[in-house]
């Protein structure tokens, strides 16, 4: 468990094994959040884009730009209509 003391002014160093399983880094933002159960999450509110890798799931299969193009203006296209009418 990972320990850390609130100075007077109200700041706490984060703990280096909670730092490195985060993978923060120094100028990275961090969000808490405060849940119903009066327990504190924290977590980085500065990510790369690389991080999102993997988030999506697709058990289809493949489809290329021009298909994926083709599917958002078709998209478009049906919320158009709709506001529309």
């Amino acid at each position: 468990m990972a320990i850390a003391t609130m100075t007077t002014k109200g700041q706490i160093t984060i703990p280096k094994e909670i730092r490195d399983a985060l993978r923060l880094q120094p100028g990275d933002r961090v969000d808490f959040v405060l849940g119903k159960d009066g327990r504190a999450v924290l977590r980085p509110a500065t990510r790369s884009i690389m991080d999102l890798c993997g988030m999506l799931k697709h058990n289809g299969p493949p489809v290329t730009v021009e298909q994926m193009n083709e599917g958002i203006a078709r998209a478009v296209a049906e919320h158009v209509l709709k506001s529309m009418s």
